[in-house]
Order: structure tokens, then C-alpha cells, then sequence
């Protein structure tokens, strides 16, 4: 008799089994992994992606992430979605949220500015 494998698993992180094939299940292990990629090369290589040197390339940081996507999007174009593109996938997910970390940096920077300038005309 063949044995059944099973479908629980157990989170390390949580310290309790889970079951991996339900969908919300499977979005977080997702997620758990592109955050962890995410977090490993900002560690290894600086915040580039977000503060690049600019040292070749002038781009500012929203272009740079966008030339990155165009970048996966077209290996994923000229490959396809296959076990040789699995890591552009990830990588794509990753500079997505790199863009939105982005958008996100840039808001509140305009918002600091913005509440700067009120504080100052506030002291006229």
C-alpha cells in the first residue's frame, strides 16, 4: 500500500502545523519567501534598488525599477513560464513591491515637505 503524503506541514516561524494546500496557506509561504529574498539582497547589497549609487546610471529609483521589470518581463517573453524562469517570477513579484515600497517613500516624503512648509508658515 503506497503511503499518503501528507498535506500539513509545520511552520517553524509559528511553531504549529499548517495545511499547505489551502490558497491563503500558500500566499503566505509565497510572501514569506519573496520578503525573505527581498530582505537577504537589500542586506547583502545596500539599498540600491530604492537609493541607487548612481555611478553608471542616472536613472532615478521608480525608472531604475522599471527598467529592472521590463528586464524580467522580457527574459519571461523570450523564455516562457517554465522551471528556467521560476526565479525571474520571484525576482518580478520582488521588484513589484520594490516599486511600491517606492511610490510609497516618495508619498511621504512629499507629505514631510508639505507638512515642513506648514510649520514654517505657521512661524511667520
Amino acid at each position: 500500500m503506497k503511503e499518503e503524503k501528507s498535506k500539513y506541514y509545520y511552520d517553524t516561524e509559528r511553531n504549529k502545523p499548517f495545511n499547505a494546500n489551502t490558497t491563503e496557506e500558500l500566499i503566505k509561504e509565497v510572501g514569506r519567501e519573496v520578503v525573505t529574498l527581498l530582505l537577504e539582497k537589500n542586506k547583502a547589497y545596500g539599498d540600491t534598488a530604492n537609493n541607487p549609487p548612481q555611478i553608471f546610471s542616472k536613472l532615478s529609483p521608480k525608472e531604475g525599477l522599471l527598467a529592472r521589470i521590463d528586464d524580467k518581463l522580457s527574459r519571461i517573453k523570450q523564455k516562457g513560464l517554465n522551471d528556467l524562469t521560476e526565479d525571474t517570477v520571484k525576482d518580478l513579484i520582488g521588484y513589484l513591491i520594490l516599486y511600491k515600497v517606492q511610490i510609497k517613500k516618495e508619498e511621504n516624503k512629499i507629505k514631510d515637505m508639505l507638512i515642513k512648509n506648514k510649520k514654517l508658515k505657521l512661524k511667520d
